[in-house]
C-alpha cells in the first residue's frame, strides 16, 4: 500500500461508507472521522455498513463547526491514527464524506509512486490569494475570532470592528509565514509526521485555535516549514462559486467530471445514483495517463458563474430582482421613444410602422390605459393594458415588454400627459433611443375647443412637467441616445431629423424618405402662443415663433424627373 485516505464525514454517511468500502477493498486503508454532532444511531448504521471491511478505522470524534478549530483537530486525530495503524502508507489523502473517486485507485497509486517525495497542497501567501472573503486576508492571522461567523454574525462583525478601532494585533509566531489554500491535500508520511510530531506543535496549535477558518491555513502554513518539495495544487476537483460556496455535482455532470482528469471530486450530491454507480464500478474504463487538470473545465464554470451573477441582458431573475444595479442591462433590446411626434403629425404611428416595419404603440404610459399597437388589450407575455397593473411596477412592465418582444423593434409615444415616473428609467437605459419635439404638446391645446383660461392653466402644467423631464434627459447620468428639437426648429425642416431617426431604427435600409407624415395645421399657432404670453404664461419650450407669421415647413421633395428625347 502507498496511499491511505482520511475522510471527514458529517452527513450522508451511507454514501461515505460506500466510498470508504471502495477504497479499502482496493488496497487503500481508510480512517474515518465522524462529526461529534452526528447522532449515535447514524454512526452505528455506518459502522454496520462497514463491518467485515479490513483496513477501516474510526478516529476520536470532534465537533466540526465551519470555520472552527474542530476541523483541524479532527484531521490531526485521524492522520495520527493513520500513521500509527498503517506503517506502509507513504501518502495520506485528505477527503470529505462527499468526495467521489473519478479514476481507478490503481492510477492514483501509480501517480503517487512516481512522486514519492512530493506534497500536493494548495499553499499561497495572503498577498497572492484571490478567493478570501469578508476582507480578511492577513487579519485572519492577527485578530481574535471568539464568535461564530455563521451563528453569531453580528457579534463577529462587531468584534472585528472593535479590534480594528483599538488597533489590536496578535503576534504571529516568528518562524511562520502565513499561507492559505484548499483544505483537501495529499501529504507524504514524512511531511505529515513532521507536522504532527513537531516540538513546537503545542504553541502552533494554541495560535491557530484563534485563527479564522484554520483548516484553510494550518497545514498550508506548516507544510512550508518541513517540506522541500511542495506542489501548490490539490488533486481533488473542488469548485466554488462567487459567494465562496462549493459547487455541487449532479448526474448530468458526468462528462464534465471525466474531462477534468482529476482523481477525486467534491462535492457530490448524495442522490446522484448514476455518478456513484459508474465511478465506483470495478469495470470503470481506464483513461489515458494524464495530469489532473481542473483548469480544463474552468471555462464552463466561469460561464456558469457569469450566467448566475449577470444573467441574460434584460432578464430580471428572482435572485437579483430586488437589488438595484444587479441587472445585466435594463432591457433586452433596443427601442425608440417618440415625444411630441403624435401631437405634431396626424396618424404618425401608422406612417412610422409602414416606413420602418417595426411595432409602433401609442402612449404606453397614458393615465387611463396602456395603448398597445392595434388597440390590443393583452400583449405578448400576457401583458395587460390595465394602467393599475402597469403602474404597480413600471420598471418591470418595461422589462417584460422588451423581453417578450425580442427580435422586433418596439416604438411608442411619450409625453407630459403620461406617467412621468418612468422618465429616469428611459434616460438611464442604453437601449433607449429618445426623440423629443419639445413644446409639441401645445398643438392639441391649440386645436382644442376649450376656454382659454383652462388652456393657459393646462399649458403651464404641461410645460413644467416637460421641463423637468428634459432636465433628466440632459443629465450626466443619461445613457440613452437622446435627440431634442424645439417645435420651431423641427418644422423648419422635418425631413432631415426624420431621416436620421429612421436610419437609426433600420440601419441596414438605405432607402431615402420621399415624404413626411401629414403635419397638423398650424395656421394661427404663433398668435396662439402670443395669447398665452398675454395671459401671463410664458411658453419657452416651443422655440421662436413670430406672432404674425405662420410657420411654413420647408420641403425636400423634388419634382418627378423626366427624360428629354
Amino acid at each position: 500500500m502507498s496511499v491511505g485516505f482520511v475522510m471527514l464525514c458529517h452527513t450522508a454517511l451511507g454514501r461515505a461508507a460506500q466510498v470508504a468500502r471502495y477504497w479499502a477493498e482496493h488496497g487503500c486503508p481508510v480512517v474515518i472521522h465522524v462529526d461529534k454532532r452526528v447522532s449515535k444511531s447514524a454512526l452505528r448504521r455506518m459502522t454496520r455498513d462497514l463491518e467485515g471491511v479490513a483496513d477501516v478505522r474510526f478516529s476520536q470524534r470532534h465537533a466540526c463547526e465551519w470555520g472552527s478549530w474542530g476541523l483541524v483537530a479532527a484531521t490531526q486525530a485521524a492522520a495520527t491514527l493513520m500513521l500509527r495503524e498503517f506503517p506502509g502508507v507513504r501518502h495520506v489523502y485528505l477527503a470529505s464524506g462527499s468526495c467521489l473517486p473519478l479514476r481507478p485507485v490503481e492510477e492514483l497509486v501509480a501517480y503517487l509512486d512516481g512522486r514519492p517525495k512530493t506534497d500536493f497542497i494548495e499553499s499561497v501567501t495572503t498577498e497572492d490569494v484571490g478567493w478570501t472573503i469578508g476582507g480578511l486576508n492577513i487579519e485572519r492571522f492577527t485578530l481574535r475570532f471568539p464568535f461564530s461567523w455563521r451563528k453569531q454574525r453580528r457579534l463577529f462583525d462587531g468584534y472585528v470592528r472593535l479590534q480594528r478601532r483599538v488597533g489590536y494585533r496578535r503576534r504571529i509566531p516568528p518562524a511562520l509565514v502565513p499561507h492559505l489554500g484548499s483544505q483537501w491535500w495529499c501529504l507524504t508520511r514524512q511531511t505529515l509526521s513532521a507536522i504532527l510530531e513537531d516540538p513546537e506543535r503545542p504553541a502552533y496549535d494554541r495560535y491557530f485555535r484563534k485563527v479564522w477558518i484554520p483548516d484553510e491555513s494550518y497545514f498550508q502554513t506548516l507544510v512550508r516549514q518541513v517540506s522541500a518539495n511542495v506542489e501548490s495544487r490539490s488533486l481533488t476537483l473542488s469548485k466554488f462559486d462567487f459567494q465562496g460556496k462549493p459547487h455541487i455535482f449532479y448526474d448530468d455532470h458526468l462528462q464534465l467530471l471525466r474531462r477534468s482528469d482529476c482523481f477525486v471530486a467534491r462535492k457530490i450530491w448524495p442522490h446522484a445514483d448514476k455518478l456513484y454507480r459508474i465511478f465506483l464500478s470495478d469495470d470503470l474504463a481506464r483513461q489515458p495517463a494524464a495530469e489532473p487538470n481542473p483548469g480544463k473545465i474552468d471555462r464552463l464554470f466561469a460561464k456558469a458563474v457569469e450566467r448566475r451573477t449577470k444573467g441574460r441582458a434584460g432578464l430580471y431573475m428572482q435572485s437579483r430582482f430586488p437589488n438595484l444595479h444587479w441587472e445585466n442591462g435594463m432591457t433586452a433590446a433596443p427601442y425608440s421613444v417618440f415625444e411630441g411626434f403624435s401631437d405634431l403629425f396626424e396618424n404618425f404611428d401608422i406612417w412610422l410602422g409602414k416606413v420602418t416595419g417595426s411595432r409602433v404603440h401609442g402612449h404606453l404610459f397614458a393615465p387611463d390605459r396602456v395603448e398597445f399597437a392595434g388597440g390590443e388589450t393583452v400583449y405578448n407575455g400576457a401583458l395587460s393594458d390595465s394602467a393599475d397593473l402597469r403602474d404597480y411596477n413600471l420598471r418591470g412592465f418595461m422589462g417584460n415588454l422588451m423581453w417578450n418582444t425580442r427580435g422586433e423593434r418596439q416604438c411608442f409615444q411619450f409625453g407630459p400627459r403620461d406617467n412621468q415616473k418612468i422618465g429616469p428609467f428611459l434616460g438611464r437605459d442604453p437601449n433607449a433611443q429618445v426623440s423629443v419635439i419639445s413644446g409639441a404638446w401645445a398643438v392639441p391645446l391649440f386645436h382644442s375647443n376649450r376656454n382659454f383660461g383652462d388652456i393657459r392653466k393646462e399649458a403651464a402644467r404641461l410645460q413644467k412637467i416637460e421641463a423637468e423631464h428634459l432636465a433628466e434627459l440632459r443629465s450626466l447620468h443619461v445613457k440613452a441616445r437622446v435627440r431634442i428639437w424645439t417645435l420651431a426648429e423641427f418644422i423648419e425642416n422635418p425631413m432631415e431629423p426624420l431621416q436620421t431617426i429612421i436610419d437609426e431604427i433600420s440601419p441596414r435600409s438605405s432607402r431615402r424618405l420621399t415624404e413626411a407624415p401629414r403635419m397638423s395645421d398650424l395656421t394661427g399657432f404663433g398668435q396662439f402662443l402670443q395669447n398665452l404670453r398675454n395671459q401671463g404664461m410664458q411658453p419657452v419650450l416651443m422655440g421662436d415663433f413670430p406672432a404674425g407669421d405662420d410657420p411654413r415647413p420647408s420641403t425636400t421633395r423634388r419634382g418627378r424627373p423626366y427624360l428629354v428625347k
